[in-house]
């Protein structure tokens, strides 16, 4: 579900119509319905293709229920950047001034976060198991009772987090801030960007194969024990976001319509 995949995809199916466009041999091609809001969308999680939850500006959370979109109640009219759950009935959006808000299948209620720093994003294994990044090196956990904050050691901004589990998890951001927490603290890794770079993205496969992207075409790996610069063939592309299915599927895209695949070589 991830942003990038769908900026794919889309990419390569025809965009003449909202029902489907004809190929040169004369199959019909499935194209995107166009729906908008009237908010900016930051993100967008779900479960299934008939639950799906996107969150954007002056609170605005819309839900899909397979057929059609629907605005949904969220409490609040501050900005919501990033949105994760573990079920259906266990949602969390966050976004400006520390907000969160969580949906337990019926109604979205607003939870006390103990910061009022914006936060960017949102994951986790499990719902008594969640983490959240934002600005000035904000990380929070959720054990299932209340957030609280963990020290993250950096005072950089943080955009994106994501793990292999509870107890290997990266965090990206300002200045190629790279952290890595081990189920016990956080601690910053050697990075291979310089201190300009921002990072946006990160993803994995394994705790031996992660992705991280970010600007000025950076795109950094990690086997392991080690990170290494992976040539993009671009220099100026900003990275925002990176999604793979595999090692050998995995796609970066940048703010300008730039869509790169990895196939593994």
């Amino acid at each position: 579900m991830k942003k990038l995949l769908i900026a794919f995809i889309a990419l390569i199916l025809c965009a003449s119509t909202t029902i489907g466009c004809s190929s040169s041999s004369g199959n019909t091609i499935p194209t995107w319905k166009s729906q908008k809001t009237q908010e900016p969308l930051g993100d967008i999680w779900g479960t299934s293709s008939s639950d799906v939850f996107a969150v954007g500006s002056g609170g605005t959370i819309i839900h899909y229920n397979g057929k059609s979109w629907s605005n949904m109640s969220s409490g609040t009219t501050n900005n919501l950047i990033g949105v994760w759950g573990s079920s259906s009935s266990n949602v969390f959006a966050v976004g400006d001034k520390g907000t969160i808000v969580h949906y337990d299948g019926k109604v979205w209620s607003s939870m006390i976060s103990n910061t009022t720093e914006q936060i960017n994003r949102i994951w986790g294994t499990s719902s008594s198991d969640v983490f959240a990044t934002g600005i000035e090196g904000t990380i929070l956990y959720y054990n299932g009772n209340a957030w609280s904050n963990m020290t993250s050691g950096t005072t950089n901004s943080l955009g994106s987090i994501w793990g292999n589990s509870s107890s290997d998890v990266f965090a990206v951001g300002d200045y190629g801030t790279i952290l890595h927490y081990d189920g016990s603290v956080w601690s910053i890794m050697l990075g291979v960007t310089n201190s300009n770079i921002a990072l946006f993205d990160v993803w994995g496969n394994s705790p031996s194969d992660v992705f991280v992207v970010g600007s000025s075409g950076n795109i950094v790996h990690y086997d392991g024990n080690a990170w290494s610069n992976m040539p993009s063939g671009t220099n100026g592309a900003i990275f925002e976001a990176v999604w793979g299915s595999s090692p050998s599927d995995v796609f970066a895209v940048d703010n300008t319509g730039i869509i790169l695949h990895y196939s593994g070589n």
